[in-house]
This record gives C-alpha cells, structure tokens and sequence, in this order.
C-alpha cells in the first residue's frame, strides 16, 4: 500500500473487487445463484475506469473489475452535481468541514447536464441512443470525495472522462446538500455557529 500512489490505489481497489466477488459467492451457496449486491462508493471507484484519464496512467477500479469479471450483470451508476453543499475534509485525516461546491466548470459533463434545466434526474447512456452519442466527447469530470478543495477545484478534482463507457446511468442532482454528521464540529454548520458555541447553552 506504500510503494506508490497507482499500485496503492490498484491494490485497493483490487482487494475491493475480491471482497465483492467472495460476498458474492457466499450469498449464491447461502441464497440463490442470482444473489444481487449494491456497492456505494465515490464514482472514482465506480466508473469503469478505461474511460478515463486513469488508464493513462496505468490505473484501474472496481468498476473496470467488475465489468471484466460480471460482464453484462453488472450496471454502473455515477452521480453528478452543479452546485451545492458538501460534507468533506480539506486534507486526509483531517477534520469534516461543510464546503460549497463551486458551479460546474462550462466545459465539463456536470455542466452540460445542469443544462437541461432539471432539479434532479436519472439519465440512461444506452448505446446507439441519440443523447448518448451525444455525450460521446471527452469531457471533463469532476470528482468530490473525501477531499475537496475548491480554491485549487480544477488541477485538485477535474479529470478526462467519455461518460457513456464510463457509465451506465448517471443520476443528477443539480443542487446538492452536504451530509449532516451526527456530531458537529465547529468546522461543520450550517452558517455561522451560534453565540453560545461551544458550550451551547
């Protein structure tokens, strides 16, 4: 895991990928053969990688695992937002803050689909489907995990991406709202803290 950012990531995700598919066949010998599982992670890891700048660099991820072992048993779904609010840290190990997610960039997938003018949808990339050959173009893409950094968005969180063979579907939703941890720090709120912080009387 400490040898270097891309065998760290590909050993990750590597091991990720192998914990699915023994769950898997644990729940085919305990269940049935036709046994369904749903993993929620970042899209970085879910999004079939060869689409993406990742390749070039020698990258994989669970989604690419997933399609090459599961083929068409498979459906990668990515999520993607304008604008909003985002529970993240401004470094590894650091303390959850609420960000503001700055507006898309205009040439990047998130903008294009904060186009259509709807709140939230779901959109299918069906192959041979006009809207889809639409999106065919090399894009960039942006990335919101555990880390955000607005000031630097660009080089920290915008990749190349062909959003079709990334994805299957993408669900937008043009504004999000940053997810409320059960404690909140000082560095989490939803404005300013009250006058009373932080003993809360």
């Amino acid at each position: 895991m400490f040898e270097g950012r891309i065998s760290s990531w590909n050993l990750r995700d590597r091991h990720m990928t192998d914990t699915l598919d023994h769950l898997l066949e644990h729940l085919g010998r305990q269940q049935s053969p036709r046994a369904r599982v749903v993993v929620w992670a970042h899209n970085s890891h879910l999004g079939d990688a060869r689409a993406t700048e990742m390749a070039r660099r020698g990258e994989w991820n669970v989604g690419q695992l997933v399609r090459e072992r599961h083929g068409g048993d498979c459906v990668n779904v990515g999520f993607s937002t304008h604008h909003g609010f985002v529970t993240a840290a401004t470094d590894w190990d650091g303390v959850a803050e609420r960000k503001q997610v700055r507006p898309a960039l205009p040439e990047s997938y998130e903008f294009l689909l904060h186009e259509a003018g709807l709140p939230r949808y779901l959109l299918l990339l069906n192959p041979g489907e006009e809207h889809t050959g639409a999106l065919e173009k090399d894009r960039l893409e942006r990335a919101i995990g555990v880390i955000y950094r607005p000031r630097t968005e660009r080089a920290s969180h915008y990749f190349r991406a062909r959003l079709p063979q990334q994805f299957d579907a993408v669900i937008h939703i043009d504004e999000t709202r940053a997810l409320e941890p059960l404690e909140r720090g000082s560095q989490w709120s939803e404005g300013e803290p009250p006058e009373t912080y932080p003993s809360g009387i």
